[in-house]
């Protein structure tokens, strides 16, 4: 289940390191966002994991960012706990455009006209 929102960065919180029982070691990083798309904004707090979390630091309170992710729950001595796991965050601009660092896939086309002023048309 793969879930989108919006929303303003409020708060970055302390980074955690630790090791797996296997020696394996692993980073997360939390953070809240305010919604702004609601009549009634809500706070909601995400992780990032592993490589993620390094992309993350780009990101500064006050910037309006997009959030994909997926909701997690698991049992602990009989009480259930919920994660909110991001694996994508973006930063959208004023006019709601968003804009990621990752590359994009698409390719030139070449047969869009070129932005020297020239182009082959004949016509």
């Amino acid at each position: 289940m793969a879930l989108e929102i919006e929303g303003i960065l409020q708060q970055v919180l302390p980074e955690v390191n630790g090791t797996s029982k296997t020696g394996n070691p692993w980073v997360k990083q939390d953070f809240v966002i305010e919604t702004t798309e609601d009549q009634y904004p809500k706070k909601v707090n995400f992780s990032l994991w592993g490589d993620k979390v390094a992309d993350f630091k780009q990101y500064t309170t006050g910037d309006k960012i997009k959030v994909s992710f997926n909701l997690e729950s698991r049992e602990y001595n009989g009480r259930w706990y919920t994660e909110a796991r991001a694996w994508r965050v973006d930063l959208v601009d004023n006019n709601g455009f968003v804009s990621n660092s990752e590359p994009s896939d698409i390719p030139s086309s070449p047969l869009l006209p070129s932005d020297n002023g020239t182009d082959d048309l004949p016509f």
